[in-house]
């Protein structure tokens, strides 16, 4: 089936008593046994539920894969992947990742006796390099988050597979809808489902994908020993709104372009990343992996001429706030926000700078949001 088919259909059916055509919400904490070993599928919630098993079947298929794990928020979903390695272990990810990402590698697994290296991943050389005897993960985030940089999958993936590492991709950014990675060879995906899979900024959640069922197996063991498991209701959240994620991507896309290309012709804006605009120097492979843009853009601000705070201080439309995918544009300032956590140096590494802004084009009509960066371009000294 088409994705948009999948997105409406997979995993719905779980009622069959009545028939319902939404999935119903079980919000049961445990479930009665038949008898001494003998069960109807589910025995607690915290291992296994029927509406969250829906969720997990619609994500699996939207990504092409054989199973998922739907994870109580995005960072639950990496905590599950990280604890795939013991101390000892190293993994070479990107320089430039969701800032959630570097805390989580840096400040709290790097403690626990795995080291990172993180390097420019559009540089295979680079990666390369810092490939150990001792790696045994390959983290990849592409686009990336905020300068979206893009990570050439079939090259990378390709150098892991020769050297048996394990290949994890955060699909965050892209959604299924715009980007497959197990099409590239792929061992696992991560999504905080908090973004576009769920798309309405009401609910928090993530997800591991896999298409090995050895690895699946670890990885379901994981989730429950863990106790990271989403919630039923939430889970129901999330898969209502998958319903809708092949035209919410098509309008976060449209809207994105047409911001990107506005913000690059204006004066008093120096540079604007978007893969979408034929400026965006890698646009062989965005052609190669991607079969979208995306809604996420970023740029920097001529703090020359508009001071920050003057520019958000304007701002009418967009919400001044983190997170990204919903129908609402927002906007932010990744050194002070969703970034800070890197630190002075790790910004400096990633290329995110004090000028930087990111911005989740939403769904409103476009001229809006355009008028609303208009006005707060405008600036006329105090």
């Amino acid at each position: 089936m088409d994705i948009k088919t999948q997105s409406v259909h997979v995993g719905v059916s779980k009622d069959s008593a009545y028939h319902s055509v939404i999935t119903p919400i079980y919000p049961t904490s445990t479930f009665s046994f038949e008898r001494l070993g003998k069960h109807k599928g589910y025995d607690y919630t915290r291992s296994g539920n029927p509406t969250r098993s829906a969720l997990e079947e619609n994500i699996a298929a939207l990504e092409g894969g054989v199973g998922a794990s739907a994870t109580a928020t995005g960072m639950a979903a990496e905590t599950v992947v990280m604890f795939l390695l013991k101390p000892g272990d190293h993994v070479v990810t990107g320089n430039d990742i969701y800032g959630g990402s570097y805390r989580l590698f840096a400040k709290v697994f790097a403690h626990r006796g795995i080291s990172f290296s993180f390097v420019n991943m559009m540089d295979l050389d680079a990666i390369k390099k810092a490939i150990r005897a001792t790696t045994k993960m390959i983290w990849i985030e592409t686009p990336s988050n905020p300068l979206l940089h893009i990570v050439d999958l079939k090259a990378v993936i390709a150098l892991a597979k020769k050297r048996k590492i394990l290949t994890v991709v955060d699909n965050t950014f892209m959604s299924p809808y715009f980007q497959r990675p197990f099409d590239f060879g792929a061992d696992l995906i991560v999504h905080s489902t908090t973004k576009y899979l769920n798309g309405h900024s009401d609910v928090v959640g993530g997800a591991v994908v896999w298409r090995d069922k050895k690895l699946g197996k670890e990885i379901r063991f994981l989730v429950n020993a863990l106790g990271v498991s989403e919630a039923p209701f939430d889970a129901w959240l999330v898969l209502r709104g998958i319903k809708t994620l092949s035209y919410r991507m098509e309008a976060h896309q449209a809207n994105a372009l047409k911001i990107a290309t506005f913000l690059e012709s204006h004066p008093r804006v120096k540079k604007v990343y978007y893969p979408g605009l034929p400026s965006h120097p890698q646009q062989t492979l965005i052609r190669r992996q991607m079969k979208g843009y995306g809604g996420m853009l970023a740029f920097e601000l001529d703090t020359r001429k508009v001071p920050l705070d003057a520019f958000f201080k304007k701002i009418r439309i967009f919400h001044l706030a983190e997170s990204l995918g919903g129908v609402e544009s927002l906007i932010e300032h990744p050194c002070t926000m969703s970034h800070a956590s890197m630190g002075e140096d790790g910004l400096k590494a990633s290329g995110i700078t004090l000028e930087t802004i990111r911005i989740s084009a939403g769904i409103e009509d476009a001229r809006d949001l355009v008028e609303d960066l208009k006005r707060a371009l405008e600036y006329q000294g105090s």
